[in-house]
């Protein structure tokens, strides 16, 4: 069990939560003894690793200096695509060199939440350049990216609205209503994690043998449903605790699920699961896509730019899962879903006069429940 993703993580974090709790209660700032915590954690992940150690440091410095130069560039000569674009390559590169490594069975820049951090930096990156950002001090970037709840599996944040959490001192009546919210979540996620998600994996291993184990000896179908309810479980379980801590330390940590297997459709879908990765996708790759696919009429209509910007959106999201060739055929499955789907609402008369309909929307919920864990029976790996 590892420090960062395992009941020991939450159980230290409940210890050195007591005296952030103090500090909020006194409404006293919590950034600093917040920011010690997670230096804490982030040495106490790596300090039997020094490699790893060395990695994390490496990289921390390497994206910081990334938007110090792209700040100062942007402040002294405004937008340059060149710069930019080249800043964006240079930020990603670890993660490139890490995913790369890693499908040779190496760990070059392995270290836990590398693709989450990649992606806070990113952030930032591009928001400089679209003059969103301003200023970034040194304490408020580093802060931000390895905030220790959110570090190893996210919710992935975005760095203003983080800021502006973290300066924020708020009454004591209101911080007790946030302490009280995150100690409410804290256990959720516990009973999420830790039972039910445990009570679905022993289904998975009594009906195919664990996610990377012997020979398949069960039904697939059995073991598709349960594997994706003990991969939701277990992720919103953990995305729950961190939310929790968040509060705790005075950060509203935004949500990653809100009842994804309600949906009644593959867009909406991506609205409730891992609700900050897609919303990344779509602020940052989708709906650039599309500005720049309308500027510069690449498609005679919007239909067919956004069922490519779908495709190419979706896959881009199973690589950063994985180079396995299951992460990215997950990325493309649901890439076609989205693309149809689009195609369907904007052209099927069927499709809008009963959308609101009771009947509709239940057919319409079954059959996109089935889709989804389809998706993830391919996400497993085990599908072949």
């Amino acid at each position: 069990m590892t420090l960062m993703g395992g009941l020991y993580f939450f159980l230290w974090a409940a210890v050195l939560m007591i005296p952030a709790i103090i500090l909020g209660i006194k409404e006293k700032p919590i950034r600093y003894y917040g920011f010690f915590v997670t230096c804490v954690f982030a040495v106490l992940a790596t300090i039997y690793k020094p490699l790893t150690m060395a990695y994390l440091i490496l990289y921390c410095f390497w994206e910081l200096a990334l938007v110090k130069i792209e700040l100062n560039f942007h402040n002294k000569q405004g937008r340059n695509k060149r710069m930019f674009h080249l800043l964006i390559l240079m930020s990603l590169l670890p993660l490139i060199i890490f995913k790369i490594s890693g499908f040779f069975g190496e760990s070059i820049f392995g270290f836990i939440g590398i693709s989450y951090l990649t992606f806070k930096s990113l952030q930032i990156i591009i928001e400089i350049h679209d003059d969103l950002i301003s200023e970034v001090k040194t304490f408020d970037f580093l802060y931000f990216l390895l905030f220790f709840p959110c570090l190893s599996s996210g919710p992935i944040d975005r760095s203003r609205r983080f800021n502006e959490d973290m300066y924020n001192i708020r009454p004591r009546a209101e911080y007790l209503e946030l302490v009280g919210s995150g100690l409410f979540k804290m256990m959720l996620g516990m009973v999420y994690k830790f039972v039910l998600a445990e009570a679905f994996y022993q289904g998975m291993t009594y009906l195919g043998g664990p996610i990377a184990g012997t020979d398949w000896n069960g039904s697939i179908l059995l073991y598709m449903y349960c594997y994706g309810l003990y991969l939701f479980f277990d992720f919103a379980g953990y995305s729950f605790m961190a939310v929790g801590m968040g509060y705790i330390f005075g950060i509203i940590t935004p949500e990653n699920f809100n009842k994804p297997f309600i949906s009644v459709d593959i867009k909406e879908f991506w609205d409730r699961w891992h609700i900050t990765l897609s919303h990344w996708f779509r602020d940052f790759v989708f709906s650039r896509f599309m500005m720049a696919a309308i500027r510069g009429k690449w498609f005679k209509n919007k239909l067919t730019g956004a069922s490519i910007g779908f495709m190419i959106n979706m896959t881009l999201m199973g690589i950063w899962h994985g180079l396995d060739w299951c992460y990215i055929l997950y990325g493309v499955y649901h890439g076609v879903l989205l693309a149809l789907t689009e195609i369907y609402q904007k052209k099927s008369k069927f499709y809008k006069k009963n959308k609101k309909k009771k009947w509709y929307r239940i057919i319409s919920g079954i059959i996109t429940f089935n889709l989804v864990m389809f998706g993830f029976l391919i996400f497993s790996g085990r599908l072949i």
